[in-house]
């Protein structure tokens, strides 16, 4: 059988893990018997772009960014239009796309996803025509984003006490919003375009956005003032956000947003200066990417059982036959092993 290519990308300098360290797990667990495997580090922003295309030209059948989300946004934009796959390795501060695909943040089990091989075809969207992955918008969090990005330290904690700074310098403005022929002007905190469900660091801004519906989920958070801010913060990481009276919810495939002024944008958390007209689609089924196997297996727990009997006991066949199957296996590869010991006694 033809071993399947892979090749890895690496930021040596992205998020909060030493790289290294990274790379030694990578090497001891990709599977040598199933692919040939090569490891390319970036050395500037938009590297992994230019690395990403010139492995899909060359015939890569899998291209893995390990690195944080702006690590990722490079990567898959360089293998669009190809049929080379995404995979990941996270490795950064909030690992938006890890997150909401389920995909293990530990090094040596997110290679084993690489090893399973599991692809999925996936949307993506474009904002002002720049690839995006997990969310794009305007407003507050692209604001906290350009803060962040000229930063000197990174993680949850820097970007944390971004928010609480930016939060006495933003002021909210009014946007003119067309969704699919609809019209409306609103001001708002924030407007996110989310084709997954969350920023990073299990930050849900769209808790029901789907990455294989076709949509995109269209977040318009309006103005809050400090009493309610905590409530927002709280929902938002309980994914129960489109519960608050201030957060409107639409589903489209096609947004306009119209601003007084040119200003911040930001696709992945990466910010850039964008114009008074922001023009935001939805790509379906344009990206293949490795999924995780046991993303969506039924996990159950005592608590489960006792509260949700029903639920458990839908699940408890398919729970077993997939026990069954392992055992199977097990065994099999036992006898194997046995009738080749033998053979060589």
């Amino acid at each position: 059988m033809q071993k399947k290519r892979v090749v890895f990308i690496v930021n040596p300098v992205s998020g909060t893990t030493r790289k290294q360290r990274v790379r030694e797990k990578i090497a001891r667990t990709i599977d040598t018997d199933a692919c040939e495997w090569e490891e390319w580090l970036t050395q500037r922003p938009g590297h992994a772009t230019e690395l990403a295309r010139q492995a899909a030209a060359a015939g890569a059948d899998v291209v893995v960014a390990v690195g944080g989300d702006g690590t990722v946004n490079e990567t898959a934009s360089g293998l669009i239009g190809t049929d080379t796959a995404l995979g990941i390795v996270p490795c950064g501060s909030g690992n938006g796309l890890a997150r909401h695909l389920d995909l293990p943040l530990d090094v040596t089990k997110a290679v084993k996803v690489i090893n399973h091989g599991l692809i999925h075809r996936l949307d993506y969207g474009l904002c002002c025509d720049r690839p995006f992955f997990c969310t794009c918008g305007v407003g507050f969090d692209a604001f906290i984003s350009d803060k962040f990005a000229s930063s000197h330290h990174r993680g949850p904690i820097t970007y944390l006490q971004e928010i609480l700074k930016g939060g006495l310098e933003f002021k909210p403005q009014p946007y003119d919003i067309e969704i699919d022929g609809g019209r409306f002007v609103n001001k708002a905190v924030v407007v996110t375009c989310a084709n997954a469900s969350q920023y990073g660091n299990n930050a849900y801004i769209a808790p029901s956005a789907s990455m294989k519906d076709g949509l995109l989920d269209v977040v318009i958070i309006e103005p809050f003032n400090a009493l309610q801010a905590p409530q927002i913060a709280s929902q938002m990481f309980s994914k129960s956000l489109p519960n608050n009276s201030r957060v409107k919810t639409f589903r489209a495939s096609r947004v306009r947003i119209k601003r007084r002024q040119a200003g911040v944008c930001h696709v992945d958390g990466d910010p850039f200066e964008a114009g008074q007209v922001i023009d935001v689609e939805l790509v379906p089924q344009g990206l293949n990417v490795v999924v995780n196997p046991d993303a969506h297996a039924p996990r159950f727990t005592l608590l489960g059982i006792l509260t949700e009997p029903y639920t458990t006991l839908r699940h408890l066949p398919r729970l077993l036959s997939r026990r069954a199957t392992k055992e199977t296996q097990t065994a099999t590869t036992a006898s194997n092993t046995l009738h080749t010991e033998r053979a060589a006694n």
